[in-house]
């Protein structure tokens, strides 16, 4: 099984959803522990990296910022 490298900024798509419906996040912290931002209800949570690598089903990349 290959990991899926992600770096902070990329969006994050995940195997389970999150409770409010959404499979999207976003990394803000990375490290042994990584913390990620559902980018439906804005909950941030946090995350072994191991744990993580194992449930990512997509890297999308850099997240969009408006200006």
């Amino acid at each position: 099984m290959a990991i899926k490298s992600f770096a902070v900024g990329d969006i994050l798509v995940l195997r389970k959803p999150h409770p409010c419906g959404s499979s999207h996040f976003a990394v803000l912290r990375g490290g042994t522990d990584v913390k990620i931002r559902c980018l439906a209800c804005a909950h941030d949570v946090t995350v072994p990296r191991l744990k993580l690598e194992k449930s990512i089903k997509n890297v999308i990349g850099k997240e969009q910022e408006t200006p």
